[in-house]
């Protein structure tokens, strides 16, 4: 586990309330729509796809905020029709996971949680994936950066 501070971003930015077993369609069917917004805007990519979760749940039928955002670099002038969004610097807890998608919760959170609780470390209710490594889905191997947010 690093405990670090987050960079400060701006990002394209797209919410939806929805539960741990429909992020991969919702990633799949935003991921064109980000795409056709950078393009047609002239935007630059500027750092991998940050997927942001508020609460969590630790079950899979459990409505929860979410959140999927592409950073990018600030434009002279946005008028585009998805969000460009400002997000401040946040402490972490952070730790990497290689593989598969499948063992994300057992190999990545998992142990990443028990580390923080044994830690005494205070969890602020929002958590980040960063995808450094994404090979598309259903890939075997991923390198995917898993960040609780802790509180002050």
């Amino acid at each position: 586990m690093e405990i670090k501070e987050t960079p400060d971003l701006l990002v394209l930015r797209a919410r939806k309330r929805l539960r741990i077993p429909d992020i991969k369609q919702a990633a799949l069917e935003y991921a064109p729509q980000f795409e056709k917004q950078i393009v047609e805007s002239g935007l630059k990519v500027a750092g991998p796809w940050l997927f942001i979760s508020h609460n969590l749940p630790r079950d899979g039928k459990t409505l929860f905020d979410w959140e999927i955002c592409r950073p990018v670099e600030k434009p002279e002038r946005y008028d585009g029709a998805m969000e460009l969004h400002h997000l401040e610097p946040i402490i972490v807890a952070s730790k990497m996971h290689q593989g598969s998608l499948r063992t994300l919760f057992t190999q990545g959170y998992a142990p990443l949680v028990a580390e923080i609780e044994m830690s005494r470390h205070i969890f602020s209710g929002e958590s980040r994936e960063v995808y450094h490594g994404w090979n598309g889905p259903g890939a075997s191997y991923q390198r995917v950066e898993i960040q609780f947010g802790l509180a002050r």
